[in-house]
């Protein structure tokens, strides 16, 4: 590499680097420290060795970036501008600003070329295991002999925070196991964090950690601005097919800032005026120049051409592909999509009450077997309880090293990295994931829950052991405050069924659901299947409540309304107050959020607004309920911790019985 090469390398880097402190300091707000750091790591693999399109930021075999470590969203926006995305330098200049494509921690759907919304550490990581693990999976789907189809990388930079939370240990352990060679992380080790230097909470050996993980480590010490380093190392790990690679940087925080490099005061808040000026005349950069980007700079790192060359080039090879193999093209293309195919929902298992009770749990397994024949881009499994939460499709084997191909996913013990991962798989593409584990192990997994909702992601969780009805297990299995706190995430619609009918509804909702995930709620126990020919159609599911029993009269005296296997009980209670000369009308409700989408007139021909006597039964707090059922309803829930016992003593204890339903009617319609 000549010299006048290497000094036009050096003032890309810099311009990444001042952009970043400018835009900070302008906002007064954000993380300057780790750009400053990384902007020759980032300068490398954007222009030397990832794969991707400026022009096309969604072109599918691109290669995938994530910053983990998304506190230093100044980087990723500062290279998206000068490699050349639609990412202008207005934008830039409005860092953190209300309306900009630039927020404090990026954003997928938001900023092109963000591939996912970070900033919680150790989230990235989880999503990118995910994103390589789709890559994995189609790749072994659709690639044949002469066509690689499929072929990318996946890429992290992330931080010693990252590498402190457990999710990350999470993510690590699985991607090694499965041996995702195509998954490369930088890790920034800068020893800072917002406290004061790492050494105060943290002396883990990467390394030793990494390598224990199975996979593939290279150290590079003090090399954060060693370009042809960097360069090799990123090619090495790309050599590297049976591991993920793990490549160590000792960086130095706020690089070139004369007073506050290596020090935590350069993590999280602007250098200031005058610092800006010192470190500016470091970089032998105008000490008075904001926002600057020389036309050498922007000629030298703009990959538009590049990438477009790229894409065409793979464009022509799926034109070969789709010669060779049509019926492929056409079912990957359909992946691609999401496309459920006409007749996707229909031949779904249907259930008798002559089948016998069945636990909403089994009734999901048969669903999900049923629908795994005719989506075939569907993959999932639990988190170490597929037998329980009957997750295994039957018509494949376990994803597995050298076995990408099979659907069914053992995520092991890992709640947490299972929706991280997960929320990364439907963000690749092609593919749609869903997961399960005991519904009171949402609070391992809640911050990737929620990410998947904030970045509206239809990821399916099948959640079982839904209440105090799982009985023996106690306390610390049995979900009290869950449903409402999972009602109360924003763009996730919850769905608890009532029997097995309303189960294979509610998997139709979930799957059609292109804009958020769908979490359902199953029941350990087994519940009667109810006589359809005696009550409405279980498709009032999808409507997210129906009249399951109308009253007998032109208007009720009461309604109940409940969801799940407290359904059962009103409508035997239904039948007892008829007896007492009260009409009372049965409302099943799996889903408020499918409810709230219906229009008014819906929403009030099912729960009429004059019926001011309206009783609600949930085996959960109560919370939320008053929105439904007025201030002269009432609520029969829970408001302690359950108890290791039979289920059937549990529901008794807590009032969970036709007896206490009925009497509590009759006071709120008589009072």
């Amino acid at each position: 590499m000549n010299r006048q090469q290497t000094e036009l390398d050096q003032l890309c880097i810099n311009t990444i680097r001042t952009l970043s402190i400018d835009a900070v300091q302008k906002a007064n707000s954000g993380h300057p420290g780790a750009p400053m750091a990384l902007a020759p790591a980032a300068y490398v693999l954007w222009t030397r060795a990832m794969k991707h399109n400026p022009q096309n930021p969604k072109w599918f075999d691109r290669d995938r970036f994530v910053l983990s470590c998304g506190h230093a969203s100044m980087l990723i926006y500062s290279i998206l501008h000068l490699t050349g995305y639609d990412l202008s330098l207005t934008e830039i200049k409005n860092f953190r600003q209300w309306g900009s494509l630039t927020p404090g921690h990026p954003e997928v759907h938001l900023t092109p070329g963000v591939e996912t919304t970070t900033g919680p550490l150790g989230q990235g990581i989880m999503n990118a295991v995910g994103m390589s693990m789709a890559e994995a999976h189609l790749a072994a789907v659709f690639n044949r002999p002469g066509h690689d189809l499929i072929n990318h990388y996946t890429y992290v930079f992330c931080s010693d925070g990252d590498l402190m939370e457990g999710a990350s240990h999470e993510a690590a352990s699985l991607a090694g196991h499965l041996g995702l060679g195509k998954l490369i992380c930088l890790y920034d080790d800068n020893h800072i964090s917002i406290e004061g230097e790492t050494g105060i909470s943290y002396s883990d050996d990467a390394k030793l950690r990494f390598e224990s993980y199975h996979w593939h480590v290279q150290d590079l010490g003090e090399k954060a601005n060693d370009l042809e380093a960097l360069e090799k190392a990123f090619s090495q790990a790309k050599q590297i097919h049976d591991k993920p690679s793990l490549i160590i940087l000792r960086s130095h925080i706020g690089f070139g800032s004369p007073n506050k490099q290596d020090t935590p005061g350069v993590h999280g808040s602007p250098l200031g005026e005058d610092e800006i000026k010192l470190t500016k005349k470091i970089y032998a950069w105008p000490e008075n120049e904001s926002f600057l980007v020389p036309d050498e700079v922007s000629n030298q790192m703009n990959q538009s051409k590049k990438g477009y060359e790229s894409e065409k080039d793979w464009n022509e090879r799926f034109n070969a592909y789709k010669s060779a193999f049509p019926a492929l093209a056409t079912e990957f293309e359909s992946a691609l999509r999401g496309e459920l195919k006409p007749g996707w929902d229909k031949d779904i298992p249907q259930f008798q009450p002559s089948d016998g009770a069945i636990a909403t749990r089994s009734a999901s397994g048969k669903v999900i077997n049923a629908f795994a024949e005719k989506v075939p881009w569907m993959l999932g499994g639990s988190a170490d309880l597929a037998p329980s939460n009957n997750t295994l499709m039957k018509n494949s084997g376990y994803f597995a090293k050298g076995q990408y191909e099979n659907r069914n996913i053992a995520w092991g013990v890992r709640e947490h990295a299972m929706c991280g991962c997960s929320s990364g798989m439907v963000l690749h593409g092609g593919v749609r994931a869903f997961v399960g584990t005991f519904f009171i192990f949402t609070d391992y997994a809640r911050p990737s829950i929620r990410l998947a909702a904030l970045m509206g992601l239809p990821v399916i969780y099948v959640m079982t052991h839904d209440s105090i009805g799982l009985g023996e297990d106690g306390p610390t299995h049995q979900p009290i405050e869950h449903l409402a706190a999972l009602r109360a995430m924003p763009n996730l619609c919850l769905i608890r069924p009532a029997d097995a009918n309303e189960v294979a509804f509610g998997w139709r909702a979930a799957l059609a659901k292109k804009d958020g995930p769908t979490i359902l709620v199953l029941t350990r126990q087994k519940l009667p299947t109810f006589d359809r020919s005696k009550v409405a159609g279980a498709d009032g599911v999808l409507k997210g409540a129906y009249i399951l029993s109308k009253e007998k009269g032109s208007s009720p005296d009461l309604l109940l309304i409940a969801s799940g296997s407290e359904v059962q009980l009103i409508l035997e209670a239904q039948g007892k107050l008829s007896q007492e000369e009260i009409d009372a009308r049965v409302v099943s409700m799996p889903s408020w959020e499918l409810f709230q989408e219906q229009s008014e007139d819906y929403r009030n021909e099912v729960l009429p607004p004059n019926v001011k006597a309206r009783l609600a039964v949930e085996a959960g707090v109560p919370f939320g309920w008053r929105d439904w059922v007025g201030d002269e309803g009432e609520v029969i829930g829970i408001t302690k911790f359950g108890a290791s016992a039979p289920h059937q003593d549990l529901f008794k204890q807590y009032g969970f019985t036709v007896e206490n339903v009925v009497a509590r009617a009759k006071k709120i319609v008589r009072k």
